[in-house]
């Protein structure tokens, strides 16, 4: 499998993150630039496992690189280019491995919160709720279940942990101490707006999009944009409409399934090796999110990359 670091031994290494691979460039134009590069990697409470995904990696890519395009009208992203053949010199002699699964992308100012957005009442959100009936200050109506629409969509951000810790559901007033007040306001604004269009486009190609997180930073010239992936399997709870129901564990096109296979082989939480029956009908899981939602054959953009 491509993608441990030491495979860019040129190249300056910022860091590894539960999928990704994070190097600092310089773009064309000589400004700082990061090469963002997907792994097959997978996680599961918070545990990276042992066993890769094929493919993976390239499902992220490409389905990110679709959602910003359908939301660049509401925010800008921070993706330069995914084409390789346009990535500076220094990073041609890696263009097989980089080829689908790779964005050269401008050098953000993060800001430090998870900004997450819930249609449906589920995971942490539903842990929250059955412990206090609110999440992150927002109160809800008593007696819902797992897996119920939200009267409308929410807003809750969280932490950002380091890899092996949990993000934290926070306060919308504690991300503005994190924030600022105006950064606050503005970073929900755009967060509730693009999950209302995110969920629009899911729903007409049958599914629901049940919650999702974001992450949002500043440019050197000060504009604010939506930034790493967005709207994956990864980072999303993908169900299929026409199978939703209150009240159990709904079906889904993101990593539940993995969540699932964990819980039921009593190995949550350990960095279990999952079977090949498992692996493949994760792959096949991730690539009918992209193909449903986009329209598009995944295999047309592999021979495309």
């Amino acid at each position: 499998m491509p993608l441990a670091d030491e495979q860019f031994s040129g190249l300056t290494h910022l860091g590894s993150g539960k999928v990704r691979e994070l190097f600092a460039v310089q773009d064309k134009d000589g400004g700082d630039a990061i090469l963002l590069v997907a792994s097959d990697r997978i996680s599961a409470f918070d545990v990276i496992l042992p066993t890769a995904i094929p493919d993976k990696g390239a499902v992220l890519t490409a389905l990110s690189l679709w959602w910003f395009e359908q939301l660049a009208d509401l925010v800008p992203s921070h993706v330069i280019s995914a084409k390789v053949a346009e990535y500076p010199d220094e990073l041609q002699p890696y263009a097989e491995q980089l080829a689908g699964r790779s964005m050269l992308c401008r050098r953000l100012d993060m800001a430090p919160v998870e900004c997450v957005a819930r249609g449906y009442l589920t995971g942490s959100g539903f842990k929250d709720y059955q412990a206090t009936g609110a999440i992150s200050g927002h109160a809800l109506p008593g007696g819902l279940q797992d897996g119920d629409r939200l009267p409308a969509p929410i807003y809750t951000p969280s932490t950002k942990a380091p890899i092996g810790q949990h993000d934290e559901n926070i306060t919308r007033d504690e991300a503005a101490d994190l924030l600022g007040a105006e950064l606050a306001t503005e970073i929900e604004r755009l967060t509730l707006a693009v999950f209302g269009r995110a969920s629009e486009l899911a729903a007409d190609n049958g599914i629901l999009l049940a919650d999702t997180k974001f992450e949002f930073g500043h440019d050197r010239d000060g504009v604010l944009r939506l930034a790493d992936e967005v709207l994956t399997p990864d980072s999303s709870r993908f169900w299929p409409a026409d199978q939703w129901k209150p009240g159990q564990t709904q079906p889904s096109y993101d990593k539940q399934y993995v969540r699932d296979w964990l819980i039921a082989s009593g190995k949550r939480g350990e960095a279990a090796e999952l079977p090949d029956e498992v692996v493949e009908a994760t792959r096949s899981r991730y690539v009918e999110a992209y193909e449903r939602l986009t329209g598009l054959s995944f295999g047309d953009y592999l021979l495309g990359s």
